[in-house]
């Protein structure tokens, strides 16, 4: 589900059975905990799995009466009710998740339970995100609700709004909102995330409007993936320098062909390609005079792009990362059949 989804089901379902949320880095699982505990009223009380050892749930043992028990720790004995969240659960070890089995289930450690009304929560991220995780005990998978979040960009648009998120993010994925989030790569660089968007943002707001096109370049390679790093740097081009598509598509100006400007050429490449997807139908058939001739119009634009750089020529018409042609098959054709007269034609 998604983010906005979630309190809803939180409302419902863990007031009434412990919830184990699973997602990719940086897609906002604790803050959504937090702000769901604040909307009840709750404290919310953060354990992360990765920073305990057995004896921070249990306790140590103290002497009453003459006879041992262990005293749980302050930050857990609490008198009122309160949402206790169990952050990188998954990547705790072995004993830490045993020590989490009672006070998961039954709400308890040792001789304390919590207070009528908390709430337990449980989060982590999945083996397949390259992130810390170990294997979860199916005695612990069995104790949890498991929901798996994914990232929205209308969820993550409606709270930026109010958030105070630079316009230049904000602009940039309304265009490109594919680029919210990007698979965590088998390497250690910089990826796409909801949170590295919010990072960008709060850097370029240190900066202002004003920053240097090589430092805004450095701060989108240090918080983006790459692909997107360079593409931001284009978009923030165009705003700059109000340099669009759209007056290429008229033909008021051409591909911009400065060697530094290469990643206004890749964006502007990639906005090509969304743009014939978004546009062209699927059957010539159904497309308008307009839509006819703005084909026509592609066409030579492609043309004009290919002279400048193949690799971006070739990103309009790639098929998916399956092999599927993603624009539509009579404009292929038309583009297989009509190049080699355009590119004559410009000879």
């Amino acid at each position: 589900m998604t983010p906005a989804q979630l309190p809803d089901l939180l409302l419902h379902v863990a007031v009434a059975r412990p919830v184990f949320l699973w997602g990719a880095p940086g897609i906002g699982k604790s803050s959504l905990v937090r702000d769901f505990a604040d909307s009840l009223g709750l404290t919310c009380v953060t354990l992360v799995g990765t920073q305990l050892a057995a004896e921070d749930l249990i306790g140590v043992p103290e002497l009453r009466d003459g006879r041992s028990r262990f005293a749980p720790p302050e930050s857990i004995a609490r008198d009122e009710p309160y949402c206790l969240f169990l952050d990188e659960l998954n990547a705790s070890s072995p004993e830490v998740q045993k020590a989490f089995y009672s006070l998961i289930l039954d709400r308890r450690i040792g001789d304390y339970e919590l207070p009528a009304g908390s709430i337990v929560i449980g989060a982590g991220n999945r083996s397949s995100d390259n992130a810390l995780a170990r294997p979860m005990a199916s005695a612990l998978v069995n104790r949890l609700i498991h929901v798996h979040l994914r990232a929205a960009w209308s969820d993550w648009s409606a709270w930026a709004q109010n958030a105070g998120i630079h316009h230049w993010v904000t602009g940039y994925l309304a265009e490109r909102p594919d680029h919210l989030w990007s698979a965590p790569p088998k390497v250690e660089e910089a990826f796409s995330t909801p949170r590295s968007w919010h990072m960008l943002s709060d850097a370029l707001r240190s900066y202002g409007d004003g920053i240097s096109e090589e430092t805004l370049g450095l701060l989108a390679a240090g918080t983006l993936s790459p692909a997107h790093a360079t593409a931001f740097g284009g978009y923030v081009k165009i705003v700059r320098h109000r340099y669009g598509l759209d007056a290429i598509v008229r033909g008021d100006t051409g591909w911009p062909s400065r060697p530094d400007d290469r990643d206004l050429l890749y964006f502007l490449a990639e906005a090509f390609r969304a743009r014939l997807i978004k546009d062209l139908p699927a059957g010539k058939v159904q497309a308008s005079a307009g839509l006819r001739q703005f084909a026509h119009r592609a066409k030579a634009m492609l043309v004009e792009l290919a002279e400048l750089s193949l690799e971006c020529g070739r990103l309009v018409i790639a098929p998916d990362t399956d092999g599927n042609p993603v624009l539509p098959a009579w404009f292929l054709v038309e583009v297989s059949r009509d190049l080699p007269r355009l590119v004559a034609a410009r000879a």
